[in-house]
């Protein structure tokens, strides 16, 4: 499983021309599904970002978590995460999850985001959709299982 995690001051994601998910500050999050991938994988990652402090505390120093500033959470499926360039120009999908499974560990993830964050909105699982951030640092973080 993979969580690439951006702090964000402002972040959607658009279906057609319906906005399905948009938030202030906060972590916009690309999230992908490996073969193998566990709820106790999804559980480990969830509480790792929940705690990561990235944001910056008063003296300009990142010590502050999501729920320290009331943070958001807009989580994206993004099976392209797990695309392998190793041979040839055209990417391999194959490590990531099926999609059946890999619903259901995104879902999952939502519904236990909602459990401790106020404001959790997200992407249409397998839709084409448009992300648009604006992300405040830059600052990414790539975490994995």
């Amino acid at each position: 499983m993979k969580f690439v995690i951006q702090r964000v001051t402002e972040a959607s994601v658009t279906v057609g021309d319906e906005i399905a998910g948009k938030i202030e500050k906060g972590y916009l999050v690309l999230i992908g599904v490996g073969q193998n991938d566990t709820r106790a994988e999804a559980d480990k990652l969830i509480r790792k970002m929940l705690g990561l402090r990235i944001f910056p505390d008063a003296n300009g120093k990142t010590n502050l978590s999501l729920k320290d500033v009331n943070g958001a959470l807009l989580l994206v499926s993004q099976f392209t995460l797990y695309a392998n360039c190793v041979k040839g120009n055209r990417p391999s999908f194959a490590e990531a999850g099926d999609p059946q499974t890999a619903k259901e560990l995104y879902e999952y993830i939502i519904s236990e985001c909602r459990k401790t964050v106020p404001v959790v909105e997200k992407g249409v699982f397998g839709a084409k959709m448009e992300v648009r951030l604006c992300n405040d640092g830059p600052f990414t973080i790539l975490l994995e299982s």
